[in-house]
């Protein structure tokens, strides 16, 4: 099976969260094809594990163990990806300013949020604060033009 794990506050500024540096703790835990896309925490991985619950717990009692850091970690299967993006929640939207198309992944309800921000309203450090307010610390967001990003990597490996 093949996985993306969205790491939740991933800073690129600090060397230990760095990509290389995730894809060798990935690796050191017996995953495959190992890969990240961009630099805000998203690593593709293959498993045999079908358990999303224990391969999140895996990743997560290794990172601080490894990287001396903690993180929420929310993983999809290649399948939730590309059905999410075929259902293409923003159909007829313009993916530019002032939109701000982003995709909030919750980690306990195994569900998403799209939302379309206007920046020109709402910065989008604000929304972040207000759906977090609102539904904790179990859960990240990523732009959509990320997630299609995530999928082509996806599909390459």
């Amino acid at each position: 099976m093949r996985y993306v794990a969205f790491l939740r506050g991933i800073m690129p500024m600090n060397p230990n969260m760095r990509g290389e540096k995730l894809r060798e703790v990935f690796e050191s835990l017996g995953f495959t094809k190992v890969a990240t896309v961009i630099a805000s925490g998203n690593v593709i991985f293959d498993s045999p594990s079908t358990s999303v619950t224990a391969l999140e717990k895996k990743i997560e009692s290794a990172l601080p163990e490894k990287l001396g850091f903690s993180s929420t970690t929310i993983i999809r299967s290649q399948e939730e990806i590309e059905k999410l993006m075929k259902k293409n929640p923003f159909k007829g939207v313009k993916d530019e300013k002032p939109n701000y198309l982003v995709v909030t992944f919750f980690k306990d309800r195994r569900a998403e949020l799209c939302t379309v921000l206007d920046l020109d309203a709402m910065e989008a450090t604000k929304y972040m604060s207000s759906i977090e307010k609102k539904h904790g610390k179990q859960i990240t967001t990523r732009t959509w033009k990320t997630i299609g990003r995530v999928l082509k990597k996806m599909e390459i490996l």
